[in-house]
């Protein structure tokens, strides 16, 4: 008999006592944490974290944690190039390239002359019917808004490969491209009408009793207008690119945690990871038209009082 079956426990049984005793027990708990660390439970190596891709972070951890080496855990330095600066920075360069297509155009349209002239083409009319002829000098600020949002959320995309970031998923951009749209409206109107802008509050063939409830909550929608836009745009690409990527980590914690049917059920995720992967590349270039379109309905209001 071995030293192993034969020595003593605390209660003065052998090892393999009786359960009240702690024995075979113990004995038996052993066995089962031998078998449950093996790999028959290799899925719990896999840990779902949909937001760790909206983490602002520099580039030099971003190379580390792909090559699965260390990252520094010191805070973010002002002079440091990190992950949301360089995709504005390509999402510019991008927006840039499509706008040099459209102006250096030749008779035989290249592929990303096309494409911008089609876009081009497709936010001057929205300009114009949307806000008027008037709007016609802010055309070009639309046009750059359109397509630096529309950049920023198609490049975003490739953030659910693990290397790629959504610039339009952090609300301080956002929130700095609403506050830009809502300052320039403010101003043109205090341009264009004076103190006559203050007539936007006031809504027109209203009851003159009904006004001190009117006016202030036009006044409130007025101010809340920036914050509508970025919050609306933030939270339609964080939440899109959060169910893709649950779904997508679903796949193979699913296909390792076993065979037979619990491996069947990954064909569920990837199922529905198809339509919704191509719902959010829909949704990418919706919302750029609805922050686009929206700033012209901005414009209309502060060039023609309502």
């Amino acid at each position: 008999m071995s030293e192993r079956e034969t020595a003593p426990t605390a209660s003065g049984e052998s090892g393999y006592g009786s359960a009240e005793s702690g024995g075979s027990a113990n004995y038996g708990t052993e066995g089962y944490a031998e078998g449950y660390s093996g790999e028959g439970y290799a899925a719990e190596a896999f840990t779902i974290d949909p937001l760790h891709q909206f983490q602002v972070r520099r580039l030099s951890d971003v190379g580390r944690e792909f090559l699965g080496q260390p990252v520094s855990d010191a805070p973010l330095a002002f002079y440091e190039l990190s992950n949301i600066a360089l995709w504005m920075l390509v999402s510019t360069l991008l927006a840039f390239l499509v706008l040099r297509a459209v102006r250096g155009g030749g008779l035989v349209p290249t592929r990303w002359q096309s494409i911008g002239e089609v876009l081009y083409s497709f936010i001057s009319n929205m300009v114009s019917e949307t806000a008027g002829k008037a709007a016609k000098p802010y055309f070009p600020f639309v046009l750059t808004l359109f397509l630096f949002i529309l950049m920023g959320n198609l490049l975003g995309m490739a953030a659910l490969l693990g290397w790629q970031f959504t610039i339009t998923s952090q609300i301080i951009l956002t929130g700095t491209l609403a506050l830009a749209v809502f300052v320039l409206v403010t101003v043109v109107g205090f341009a264009r009408h004076g103190f006559g802008f203050f007539r936007l509050f006031v809504p027109q063939g209203a009851p003159w009793w009904v006004l001190p409830l009117l006016v202030p909550l036009e006044v409130f929608s007025f101010l809340v207008r920036p914050l509508s836009l970025a919050v609306r745009l933030f939270a339609n690409m964080l939440a899109g690119h959060a169910l893709v990527k649950v779904l997508a980590s679903m796949i193979p914690l699913v296909l390792t945690a076993g065979f037979g049917l619990t491996s069947a059920l990954a064909v569920g995720p990837m199922l529905l990871l198809i339509p919704i992967t191509g719902l959010e590349f829909m949704v990418a270039g919706i919302q750029a038209y609805v922050f686009a379109i929206l700033t012209c309905v901005y414009l209309h209001d502060s060039l023609h009082l309502h």
